[in-house]
């Protein structure tokens, strides 16, 4: 595999009501992040948070092209981003979160 230096090419925040972020992903339009009790996506012109998502956020986030994942203590949550709904939940391994 070829290393390369990664270049920061802009920062965002701090948001409002944010302590930590927990998680980052991109749908091809939103920057979506995990923060405590809600997934929250930025437009990443402005910077700004655009809508949010009230579920457990409290690690790893991810996106497969179509829905949203997030890890919520000993599962993973399956997430619709058009209807704001958690529809499917995922045990981990182990039960560990």
């Amino acid at each position: 595999m070829k290393k390369s230096k990664a270049e920061i090419v802009r920062e965002y925040g701090p948001f409002p009501d944010v302590e930590k972020v927990n998680g980052v992903t991109y749908d091809g339009q939103h920057v979506w992040f995990a923060s405590g009790q809600k997934l929250n996506a930025m437009d990443p012109a402005s910077g700004k948070t655009v809508r949010s998502i009230d579920a457990a956020a409290h690690a790893g986030t991810a996106f497969d092209g179509q829905h949203l994942y997030q890890m919520a203590e000993d599962r993973i949550e399956k997430v619709d981003r058009s209807t704001r709904q958690v529809f499917q939940t995922i045990a981990l391994p182990g039960g560990v979160g």
